[in-house]
């Protein structure tokens, strides 16, 4: 067995107060997430875990990384046969959440996931490295594989196909815009007495501020 309850961590600072907020949690995501990568804590800001509800009834969660967030919401891409990808199409209400240990803060974002449109996916696609691009084809995301030397040794295959041409997006392989519902701000805070400010969507496009008890 191993005791944990000694690890104790006391958070100190920031603070996060009504006074200090804008209207909308677009403009405070964007606030924190550069304050954390002007702090420099955190190799990956943009790191996310994605929490789905899968086809088996259970929730599961893993970290992709954040593409782009605009007023409309946060992006992501992934392949869409693999399991995260069939869990958003049978139950598109996900949940995102960001942990930035450097600055003692965490968002937590449930919203709604719709495919992002293909015109989005293919400007993403050609931005990225032609391994990459190979990646996205090669990879059954989520299905079982023989051994790493399948992988491998069908990545060669595509690297001759493709040598000296333009790589394609696969049609499996694109974008997802999650709107936001409800955002969470949490900021550590001496004994625990953490602040906790969230944002809900109202019908007339505004959206209602409240803190919630540590």
């Amino acid at each position: 067995m191993e005791d944990l309850s000694h690890y104790r961590k006391s958070y100190e600072k920031s603070e996060l107060l009504e006074s200090n907020i804008p209207k909308d949690p677009i403009n405070l995501f964007n606030r924190w997430f550069h304050e954390v990568e002007d702090f420099g804590g955190n190799e990956e800001v943009n790191a996310m875990t994605v929490a789905t509800i899968g086809l088996d009834g259970f929730p599961r969660s893993r970290v992709v990384l954040l593409k782009k967030f605009t007023e409309e919401g946060f992006i992501f891409y992934t392949n869409y046969n693999s399991e995260k990808g069939k869990a958003i199409a049978q139950n598109p209400k996900i949940c995102l959440s960001f942990f930035w240990h450097s600055m003692e803060r965490q968002v937590i974002i449930k919203g709604i996931a719709n495919k992002t449109s293909e015109i989005t996916s293919n400007n993403y696609f050609e931005s990225r490295p032609d391994g990459s691009k190979l990646g996205a084809i090669v990879s059954n995301q989520s299905e079982v594989i023989p051994s790493r030397a399948f992988l491998e040794e069908n990545l060669k295959q595509l690297e001759n196909d493709y040598e000296g041409i333009v790589i394609p997006r696969p049609e499996h392989w694109g974008g997802f815009l999650v709107t936001p519902i409800e955002v969470e701000f949490w900021q550590g805070r001496p004994n625990r007495l953490h602040d906790r400010i969230r944002y809900t969507s109202q019908e007339n496009f505004d959206w209602k501020i409240e803190r919630l008890s540590p």
